[in-house]
């Protein structure tokens, strides 16, 4: 599934052709994906203009002139995809490409058209039409954690979201009430970063500790936003392009292989926390 370095990435992508420009000839292919589509969605999306593109966690927030908020969730397999080229003056809802494609429209900017694509092969993204008012009270987004990216996230924030707690650290940093957006392969390689090995009890470890992980955590982040994401199997930004942070894993997916610490002779394993794969160096990685 897609983590918040690939939705950041999209976010980037879409930015430049989506804020500012008003949607038109939308068309909807299907009534559903992971849930239905709002009622009459085209119709409500028909003529926005859209003010700005926001992420929450692994959410992309459209704000409307409308007064309300497009959200959309990627899901494993959803993507946008865009094309100027093929645009033209539609006359038409902007046609379909592919099976896959359950939502298509165009973007006006100024004497610019795109046409933008959603597909999503999978069907477990699913998109919202939200009161902009309403949308941080909306129970996708009210008992969500800070963003690690944000100044609300800091080791002191982890000291005392995790005071007391028996349950790993992996797992831990999992929740999304915790912290917003983190997924299987960002923790494993934020752990590595900070040497502490997954099986430590969250409540057991020290703040300075929890202090250099929140800053590994930035660190990893920001590394896969540079590098456009990881690309394990579905994952495309908005241009079709791949990510290429898979390149650059210390411990994701490297199970049996040399650890990739300085100094390090020890060897990546990998054990299942909380039904997900964990991947780490026993040798340097403490608890």
């Amino acid at each position: 599934m897609p983590e918040l370095p690939e939705v950041e990435t999209v976010r980037r992508g879409l930015e430049p052709v989506l804020t500012g420009a008003r949607l038109t000839r939308v068309r909807q292919n299907r009534p559903d994906l992971r849930f239905p589509f709002p009622d009459r969605f085209p119709e409500r999306l028909d003529g926005a203009v859209v003010e700005r593109i926001d992420r929450r966690a692994k959410y992309l927030l459209m704000p409307l002139s409308t007064g309300e908020t497009w959200v959309t969730h990627l899901g494993m397999t959803g993507r946008f995809t865009l094309d100027g080229d093929a645009v033209g003056e539609f006359e038409e809802a902007a046609p379909l490409a592919g099976k896959h494609e359950h939502l298509s429209l165009c973007a006006v900017k100024g004497k610019t058209t795109t046409r933008i694509g959603f597909a999503d092969s999978r069907r477990f993204g699913f998109m919202g039409l939200i009161a902009t008012e309403a949308v941080e009270a909306h129970p996708w987004f009210s008992g969500l954690g800070p963003e690690p990216l944000g100044n609300a996230f800091s080791g002191s924030h982890l000291a005392e979201a995790f005071a007391g707690k028996k349950q790993n650290i992996k797992v831990s940093l999992l929740d999304q009430r915790i912290v917003a957006g983190l997924g299987n392969i960002y923790v494993s390689e934020a752990l590595f970063r900070a040497r502490i090995s997954p099986l430590a009890l969250a409540g057991k470890v020290s703040k300075p500790r929890l202090e250099t992980l929140a800053a590994k955590v930035r660190d990893v982040l920001n590394d896969a936003i540079a590098a456009g994401g990881s690309t394990l199997r579905d994952f495309a930004n908005a241009e079709g392009g791949q990510g290429y942070f898979q390149h650059r894993f210390d411990v994701y997916g490297r199970e049996g292989k040399p650890c990739a610490g300085d100094g390090c002779h020890g060897v990546v394993k990998r054990i299942v926390q909380g039904g997900r794969s964990t991947f780490y160096c026993p040798a340097c990685q403490k608890r």
